[in-house]
């Protein structure tokens, strides 16, 4: 069972935002479903994610290190994933906050990149693969 069943995001411009999180998710293998004023991705037996608009607009964009939201991670296969997922979102409009690099400090094998959309939402693409048995 899943630790939490969605993540909703609130954002200014829903079309904007998709265009931004489209590529990204679809490049992991999240199917894509439009609703009436929403979209969402979801994949098998992960939790969903879901663009809503804002109910107030010029509330945004929310700003790293306040309360609230800080990232959300992707975990994913290989350090050369973790390039490609990065360049399909650079290449979309998301801003670059960390290329990517390894991350000791986390663990010897730790390597991530981190992007953050004009919204103020904040993702990571990590590969933190397993110690070798030894």
């Amino acid at each position: 069972m899943a630790i939490f069943d969605h993540l909703g995001i609130t954002v200014d411009d829903v079309p904007r935002a998709v265009s931004q999180f489209d590529p990204v998710l679809a490049a992991l293998g999240f199917a894509r479903y439009d609703a009436n004023g929403s979209v969402s991705w979801n994949l098998d037996g992960e939790p969903e994610l879901i663009l809503m608009p804002a109910r107030d607009s010029g509330t945004g964009p929310h700003r790293h290190g306040r309360v609230g939201w800080q990232h959300l991670a992707f975990a994913v296969a290989s350090r050369e994933e973790v390039d490609r997922l990065h360049r399909i979102a650079t290449d979309t409009g998301w801003t670059v906050v960390r290329d990517p690099k390894e991350y000791p400090r986390f663990t010897d094998r730790y390597y991530a990149s981190f992007v953050e959309d004009e919204n103020g939402i904040r993702i990571e693409f990590m590969h933190n693969p397993p110690r070798e048995a030894g």
